[in-house]
């Protein structure tokens, strides 16, 4: 399958399911009692978009030729999209008309420049690690590799030298002793996933990781089906350590900006002043420091 067709068939795919997951009370509609199918019929989702069912139905079959980007803000609009879920459709209709100008590519840096590493290493009561968009940690300093200490260690996780938050979650059984709310963890790689296949959908690399999860792992396979995206990455974590025990931990992610572009991201892992997740975190730092002690970085 070519990339326009693939690109088609996500169009169809998530407005399905954007479409299916909206109930006709939420859009002022009566629910009925002769609903077939969850969610809006096409028809309703056409007059709420103020087009036709005919368009709104080939659009939906992924037939992207000839719509307008007013279009799509109104469909996007009657689905009650998030501003991330508008942002990955107009990605997926870019990439499936085939258009002759395509969007900017971010290069997949694997290596970072060495200043980066100098910030990461200089956080001695922050965990910090560097991940590109497929999830891979191409960078961490010391706290943070001993706070990943599970991924890091694990031989199901590595993939070309580097640690994979998305195979230590779904391929290892240690991640759900690893992290409290595995199923929310899941949810979010999955949607992380889901929505750098929109931005690149020429990435082998990626396009291999997701083969490899959707064949070994059902719980991936019912997540990626579900077509939820997700850009942003931050929140609470909760951490079950084999060292230190539990830690709470506040975690924002911030874009790198070096040239070449690139698409990795810094994530910093902090608790809170006076916790116990804080002294938990010194004495993971102090347990790091000593000999043998830290899992080598991917």
């Amino acid at each position: 399958m070519t990339e326009p067709d693939t690109q088609r068939s996500n169009i169809k795919d998530f407005l399905t399911s954007r479409r299916a997951r909206l109930r006709p009370e939420a859009v002022g509609l009566p629910a009925g009692n002769r609903r077939r199918v969850p969610g809006l019929r096409r028809e309703e989702v056409a007059v709420l978009a103020g087009v036709s069912p005919e368009w709104y139905a080939r659009l939906e079959k992924g037939n992207i030729a000839g719509v307008s980007e007013d279009v799509l803000t109104a469909v996007a609009t009657a689905l009650q999209m998030s501003e991330e879920e508008r942002t990955y459709l107009f990605e997926l209709a870019h990439t499936a008309r085939g258009s002759a100008r395509k969007p900017v590519r971010r290069k997949k840096s694997e290596a970072v420049d060495e200043s980066v590493q100098w910030f990461l290493d200089s956080a001695t009561l922050s965990a910090g690690f560097v991940r590109n968009g497929r999830l891979d940690v191409v960078a961490s300093n010391q706290l943070g590799r001993a706070l990943h200490a599970p991924m890091m260690n694990s031989e199901t996780t590595l993939a070309n030298g580097y640690a994979n938050f998305a195979r230590f979650h779904f391929l290892d059984p240690a991640a759900k002793e690893f992290f409290f709310d595995w199923e929310g963890g899941a949810a979010a790689t999955a949607a992380l996933l889901r929505a750098e296949a929109g931005r690149e959908p020429n990435d082998k690399a990626l396009h291999d990781l997701i083969g490899e999860l959707s064949t070994l792992s059902e719980e991936f396979r019912t997540l990626w089906a579900t077509h939820n995206i997700r850009f942003t990455h931050e929140g609470i974590k909760r951490l079950k350590h084999p060292v230190v025990g539990r830690l709470d931990l506040a975690y924002r992610s911030f874009d790198i900006t070096q040239l070449p572009r690139a698409t990795n991201e810094m994530t910093i892992y902090v608790a809170k002043p006076g916790s116990p997740s804080e002294e938990g975190l010194k004495m993971l730092s102090s347990w790091a420091m000593t000999p043998n002690a830290t899992p080598a970085a991917g």
